[in-house]
Protein backbone atom coordinates (compact mmCIF):
# COMPACT_ATOMS: atom_id res chain seq x y z
CA UNK A 1 0.00 0.00 0.00
CA UNK A 2 1.39 3.20 -1.18
CA UNK A 3 1.70 6.42 1.81
CA UNK A 4 -0.63 9.32 1.55
CA UNK A 5 2.56 11.19 0.56
CA UNK A 6 3.27 8.88 -2.50
CA UNK A 7 -0.22 9.39 -3.68
CA UNK A 8 0.21 13.13 -3.94
CA UNK A 9 3.61 13.04 -5.57
CA UNK A 10 1.58 13.15 -9.27
CA UNK A 11 -0.14 16.34 -8.12
CA UNK A 12 2.76 18.14 -6.84
CA UNK A 13 4.94 16.95 -9.61
CA UNK A 14 2.13 18.33 -11.95
CA UNK A 15 1.74 21.68 -9.62
CA UNK A 16 5.53 21.68 -9.96
CA UNK A 17 5.61 21.60 -13.59
CA UNK A 18 2.81 24.54 -14.08
CA UNK A 19 4.63 26.71 -12.23
CA UNK A 20 7.64 26.10 -14.20
CA UNK A 21 5.29 27.06 -17.24
CA UNK A 22 4.31 30.30 -15.51
CA UNK A 23 7.46 31.05 -14.88
CA UNK A 24 8.70 30.53 -18.15
CA UNK A 25 5.67 32.80 -19.99
CA UNK A 26 6.97 35.46 -17.22
CA UNK A 27 9.95 35.50 -18.54
CA UNK A 28 9.25 35.55 -22.19
CA UNK A 29 6.79 38.13 -21.41
CA UNK A 30 9.09 40.67 -19.78
CA UNK A 31 11.04 40.08 -22.91
CA UNK A 32 8.43 41.35 -25.17
CA UNK A 33 7.57 44.20 -22.98
CA UNK A 34 11.51 45.40 -22.63
CA UNK A 35 11.46 45.09 -26.87
CA UNK A 36 8.18 46.87 -27.06
CA UNK A 37 9.76 49.78 -24.55
CA UNK A 38 13.09 49.40 -26.78
CA UNK A 39 10.91 50.30 -29.71
CA UNK A 40 8.83 52.84 -28.56
CA UNK A 41 12.36 54.99 -27.36
CA UNK A 42 13.37 54.33 -31.07
CA UNK A 43 10.23 55.76 -32.38
CA UNK A 44 10.15 59.09 -30.09
CA UNK A 45 14.14 59.45 -30.33
CA UNK A 46 13.05 59.55 -34.34
CA UNK A 47 10.93 61.62 -34.13
CA UNK A 48 13.28 64.58 -32.09
CA UNK A 49 15.87 63.83 -34.64
CA UNK A 50 13.88 64.15 -37.33
CA UNK A 51 11.65 66.85 -36.27
CA UNK A 52 14.76 69.08 -35.48
CA UNK A 53 16.52 68.56 -38.88
CA UNK A 54 14.24 70.68 -40.29
CA UNK A 55 15.95 73.50 -42.68
CA UNK A 56 14.94 76.86 -43.27
CA UNK A 57 14.96 77.14 -46.52
CA UNK A 58 12.83 74.42 -47.86
CA UNK A 59 9.35 74.62 -50.15
CA UNK A 60 6.12 74.46 -49.28
CA UNK A 61 5.61 71.26 -50.11
CA UNK A 62 9.02 69.70 -48.42
CA UNK A 63 7.62 71.21 -45.70
CA UNK A 64 3.85 70.06 -45.97
CA UNK A 65 6.02 66.61 -46.56
CA UNK A 66 8.07 66.69 -43.51
CA UNK A 67 5.07 67.91 -41.57
CA UNK A 68 2.74 64.89 -42.31
CA UNK A 69 5.72 62.19 -42.27
CA UNK A 70 5.85 63.72 -38.30
CA UNK A 71 2.14 62.78 -37.97
CA UNK A 72 2.69 59.26 -39.16
CA UNK A 73 5.62 58.95 -36.04
CA UNK A 74 3.22 60.33 -33.90
CA UNK A 75 0.72 58.19 -34.92
CA UNK A 76 3.23 54.98 -34.56
CA UNK A 77 4.62 56.25 -31.45
CA UNK A 78 0.47 56.33 -30.18
CA UNK A 79 0.06 53.07 -30.98
CA UNK A 80 3.14 51.56 -29.64
CA UNK A 81 2.25 53.57 -26.56
CA UNK A 82 -1.00 51.23 -26.54
CA UNK A 83 0.80 48.21 -27.63
CA UNK A 84 3.16 48.74 -24.13
CA UNK A 85 -0.02 49.46 -22.24
CA UNK A 86 -1.12 46.18 -23.60
CA UNK A 87 2.10 44.55 -22.70
CA UNK A 88 1.92 45.74 -19.32
CA UNK A 89 -1.87 44.02 -18.57
CA UNK A 90 -0.93 41.01 -20.18
CA UNK A 91 2.49 40.81 -18.27
CA UNK A 92 0.75 41.77 -14.86
CA UNK A 93 -2.39 38.27 -15.73
CA UNK A 94 1.05 36.47 -16.23
CA UNK A 95 2.48 37.52 -13.22
CA UNK A 96 -0.72 36.74 -11.03
CA UNK A 97 -1.29 33.60 -12.91
CA UNK A 98 2.37 32.63 -11.69
CA UNK A 99 1.91 33.47 -8.01
CA UNK A 100 -1.44 31.11 -7.67
CA UNK A 101 0.57 28.45 -9.76
CA UNK A 102 3.55 28.97 -7.54
CA UNK A 103 1.09 28.92 -4.31
CA UNK A 104 -0.49 25.72 -4.83
CA UNK A 105 2.62 24.05 -5.82
CA UNK A 106 4.30 25.42 -2.34
CA UNK A 107 1.01 24.39 -0.23
CA UNK A 108 0.97 20.28 -2.12
CA UNK A 109 4.50 20.48 -1.23
CA UNK A 110 4.07 21.24 2.32
CA UNK A 111 1.51 19.07 2.92
CA UNK A 112 3.50 16.10 1.59
CA UNK A 113 6.70 17.11 3.92
CA UNK A 114 3.83 16.87 6.67
CA UNK A 115 2.50 13.28 5.48
CA UNK A 116 6.41 11.95 5.27
CA UNK A 117 6.87 13.45 8.63
CA UNK A 118 4.21 11.96 10.12
CA UNK A 119 4.90 8.80 8.32
CA UNK A 120 8.34 8.87 9.79
CA UNK A 121 6.63 9.69 13.51
CA UNK A 122 4.58 6.63 13.05
CA UNK A 123 7.55 4.32 11.75
CA UNK A 124 9.37 5.83 14.83
CA UNK A 125 6.63 4.86 17.41
CA UNK A 126 6.59 1.85 15.79
CA UNK A 127 10.01 0.97 16.10
CA UNK A 128 9.86 2.00 19.44
CA UNK A 129 7.08 -0.37 20.36
CA UNK A 130 8.44 -3.19 18.93
CA UNK A 131 12.53 -2.80 20.97
CA UNK A 132 9.82 -1.63 23.97
CA UNK A 133 8.10 -5.29 23.31
CA UNK A 134 11.52 -7.65 22.67
CA UNK A 135 12.95 -5.65 25.92
CA UNK A 136 9.71 -6.75 28.09
CA UNK A 137 10.08 -10.36 26.67
CA UNK A 138 13.93 -10.63 27.73
CA UNK A 139 13.35 -9.79 30.90
CA UNK A 140 10.49 -11.98 31.48
CA UNK A 141 12.56 -14.77 30.06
Amino acid sequence: MSSRAEQLEPAVEQARQRSEDALAQLATQQQVLARAEHQLGELQRYRLEYAAAADGAQSVTALLNRQQFVERIDQAIVQQQAELARQHRQLTQLREHWRRAHARESALSSVVAQHREEERRAADRHEQAELDERMQYRRLR
